[in-house]
């Protein structure tokens, strides 16, 4: 049963208790130079989230459900439906094509991973950071 849950939950439930990450919302082009900057100290993750796609809530459930890696990386949550310059300025910037759901890590202000649907893998972004 808890197949079809993670499947057919409602994109409210991003914020169940069971959410082991912190996200930093992005929600202005601003931020982009912000994300740059931080990235020279630290590793920043954008996941990129079509709030229209079932697909991708069931990899965003999953993904935060496997994620440890708040201590190594700032992770960035794009709800590109509601923010589609925001996307279209990161594929600009970081040189990568767009998908979605999409999960770009950011270092030294480059896109130094990126990777979309089924291939977004909460311990995968944990060692390349």
């Amino acid at each position: 049963m808890s197949f079809f849950k993670n499947i057919f939950n409602s994109s409210d439930d991003t914020n169940s208790k069971e959410n082991k990450i912190n996200w930093n919302e992005l929600t202005d082009l601003v931020q982009l130079d912000e994300i740059i900057a931080i990235s020279i100290e630290k590793p920043v993750a954008i996941f990129k989230h079509s709030t229209r796609c079932s697909v991708s809530r069931m990899v965003l459930k999953q993904f935060e459900n496997e994620f440890n890696s708040s201590d190594k990386v700032t992770p960035y949550f794009l709800d590109l439906i509601a923010h589609r310059d925001i996307s279209n300025e990161i594929a600009n910037r970081f040189g990568v094509t767009h998908q979605s759901p999409q999960l770009i890590l950011i270092k030294n202000g480059k896109a130094v991973y990126n990777v979309s649907h089924s291939d977004i893998d909460a311990e995968e972004l944990g060692r390349k950071v």
